[in-house]
Parts: structure tokens; sequence; C-alpha cells
């Protein structure tokens, strides 16, 4: 279920409101462009993004790799098209959560809300009950690319996001659209998200974050 849960909170930050409110004039650079990322992604009502993903597996020495198309769509939807044979599912319908391991014959499915999702992150964040400049701080903004994209590297304010020792977003300068999420966790796991081919506001189908039991497959309610 780790990977469930990383998924979950990597994705969490794209899609946080931005707390407002403060002092005109007290931001720095990198407080202002969190801000600007807050705001566009909490204008979203759907978002579809090409990702990769890249988790090293502590104590092991390899790299969990993934790779498909995650959609995004209010209230309490999204959905992650894995590429290649026997990927596993992971669906959120507005109602419940969906998730099946590569190579199960049985679909986990929980209650959406607080209690059912589980883990210590409040994952109904992801789906814009937060805000992010409420929840992070940001330590570090660096430029990279010329200017073009840049590193705002975050940390959590108070007990909002309990699990989470250190977040780095890579984010357009010019657009506040997120291209990277690389998340630390306090024990030391680590899990890389990288974006492209980002659309906010697509035209989505109705029947996209629709569950379909797959033949032969069991449901357990976890």
């Amino acid at each position: 279920m780790k990977i469930q849960r990383v998924l979950l909170v990597a994705f969490a930050l794209l899609l946080l409101p931005s707390a407002r409110g403060g002092a005109a004039g007290t931001e720095n650079a990198g407080e202002a462009l969190l801000r600007r990322v807050g705001e566009r992604y909490a204008a979203a009502h759907t978002l579809s993004a090409t990702f990769r993903q890249e988790i090293p597996l502590q104590n092991v020495g390899i790299v969990r790799k993934a790779s498909g198309t995650v959609y995004f769509g209010r209230p309490l939807k999204m959905r992650w098209d894995y590429k290649g044979p026997g990927a596993q599912l992971f669906l959120a319908d507005g109602r419940h959560f969906y998730f099946r391991p590569e190579g199960s014959s049985q679909v986990i499915r929980r209650v959406v809300d607080e209690k059912g999702l589980g883990g210590k992150i409040p994952l109904l964040l992801l789906f814009g009950k937060g805000e992010i400049t409420a929840l992070f701080r940001v330590d570090a903004a660096d430029p990279r690319k010329g200017g073009e994209e840049t590193v705002l590297r975050l940390s959590p304010r108070g007990d909002g996001a309990p699990e989470v020792r250190r977040v780095d977003l890579v984010v357009g300068a010019r657009d506040a659209l997120i291209r990277e999420v690389h998340l630390f966790d306090r024990l030391g796991g680590e899990n890389h998200l990288y974006l492209t081919d980002i659309t906010v506001n697509p035209s989505l189908p109705e029947d996209l974050f629709r569950f379909r039991k797959p033949a032969g497959i069991s449901m357990v309610d976890g």
C-alpha cells in the first residue's frame, strides 16, 4: 500500500489552493511563486498530464519505475493509467478509491472521506480542501534552465504533514505549473514524480472515473 500512499501524497501538492490574506509586500520571490501555484491549481476543475515516477526502494538498491497518464476531476475524482502489461489500477470515482496492486487478484476499495483515506497525510487536501502555503514554508527558491523553472524547497508547518520531511517542487516560472515533485519522508523514503504535457481544464469523458471491476477479480474493503 506504500505506492498508493505516495501517489496520493505527491499529487496532493498539485491541487492545494494557496492561503490568502498575507500582508502585501511581505512575500519573498519563493513565497510569491508558491502562492501563484496554489491559485493556479485551486481554479482547476480538471487536469491531465503524462507522468513518470521513480521510487528508490530502501536497502534493495533498485528503483521502482512507472509511467502513464493521470487525470483529475472535481469533486474527489482521479485516475492513473499505467503503461505496460500487468499495470496496477488506481482510481477515485468521487465516492471510493480503488487500488489494485500489480499482479494482484484483488481490488482494494476505500471510502473517500478523511477516515477512509487513511494515512497521516490529510488526503482530502488533494481535492482542494486545504491550503498549500498554510501547510508548507518555502526554505529556498533556486532558478534553473536560465530562469525558466524554479526549484521550491518546502518543509511542513506544524503537524499538518507529519510523514513529510521535505518536498521539492520544480515549477514553471511563467505558467506556475508543477513539472516535478520530489517527496522525502521522515523514514528516509523518496518519491519522484515528473509531469509533462500538462493540460488544465481539459474536456474529459463523463465515464472516465467510473470503476469497472475486471472479470475474475475480487473486491475487498480496506
